[in-house]
């Protein structure tokens, strides 16, 4: 996709609900190549079984995370971070560190409602 990323730096700016502005919404690298491969494969299912839902769905959760893009760029990029410290940790044996709260719990304190 050819989408770039943009910037919404006027508060309460976030993006509309479809692809596109989903797609320009994610700063982070990782996500743009997540959401691109997760659209692949939707629209995959989609032509297959002829049922929009999963899209919808799709969209629904891919939203969610260019919220979250949005309202916190450098955290979007900590995850990413961490990520790969976890999984240095587990390939290394060691314990991996379980956090205390639920992704709900993450998505309203970053004020991103479901």
């Amino acid at each position: 996709m050819s989408a770039q990323p943009q910037d919404f730096t006027s508060e309460g700016s976030l993006p509309e609900k479809n692809l596109r502005a989903i797609r320009r919404a994610l700063v982070v690298p990782q996500d743009r190549d997540g959401f691109d491969a997760g659209l692949d494969v939707v629209l995959a299912e989609v032509r297959a079984s002829l049922d929009l839902g999963r899209l919808s769905e799709f969209v629904h959760t891919w939203w969610l995370i260019a919220c979250d893009s949005v309202k916190d760029p450098q955290g979007r990029r900590d995850v990413y971070e961490r990520a790969v410290r976890v999984q240095e940790l587990a390939d290394a044996g060691e314990p991996v560190p379980r956090g205390g709260k639920t992704w709900r719990q993450l998505l309203a304190e970053r004020g991103v409602e479901r």
